[in-house]
């Protein structure tokens, strides 16, 4: 009798992975000053890929080297997810608890750029006003999750298709 692999276990292990080394690499980039560096915290994105195409070799290496798209599709996206939700929690509690200037430092860069290209007093005041209201947890949270499983859904539409090995009809 065939045991099913399941994805949900899969998706679990590698998405809490995934996020431990994001809460690590979240730390360091915050500590270090280089926060608002927008390549070096896009990095983290790499991370996400790389917990995402670990899962599915993992889950087909269970499944006996086959996987079919759809499962792949499947677990990147709860993949993603659990990262996701897990990452954003504590970029939240850190934010929150540990360092509450992070929030006051990405505002002062949002008046710099719109300074630099030249906007006047009243504009940006009111896109202040609005970037402060767009930051609060209640709005931050959700969205950073969506982001997560938007982008997640998109890698593992290229990644289930690269990785993808489908059980023979008459096997």
């Amino acid at each position: 009798m065939d045991e099913k692999i399941s994805t949900a276990r899969v998706a679990l292990k590698y998405g809490i992975l995934g996020a431990v080394v994001i809460m690590v690499y979240t730390t360091i980039i915050n500590i270090s000053g280089f926060s608002q560096n927008k390549i070096l915290s896009s990095l983290s994105f790499l991370f996400m890929i790389i917990a995402i195409v670990l899962a599915m070799k993992n889950f087909r290496e269970q499944s006996k080297g086959f996987m079919s798209y759809g499962e792949g599709l499947g677990l990147g996206t709860l993949t993603s997810a659990v990262l996701g939700l897990l990452s954003s929690a504590f970029t939240m509690f850190y934010v929150q608890f540990i360092d509450d200037t992070l929030l006051a430092q990405a505002l002062d860069k949002v008046r710099e750029d719109m300074e630099s290209r030249g906007k006047d007093d009243s504009e940006i005041e009111m896109a202040m006003e609005l970037s402060q209201k767009l930051m609060s947890p209640a709005i931050v949270f959700p969205a950073s999750i969506l982001v997560y499983v938007i982008t997640g859904f998109v890698i593992s539409l290229v990644a289930a298709a690269i990785i993808r090995r489908e059980k023979p009809v008459f096997e």
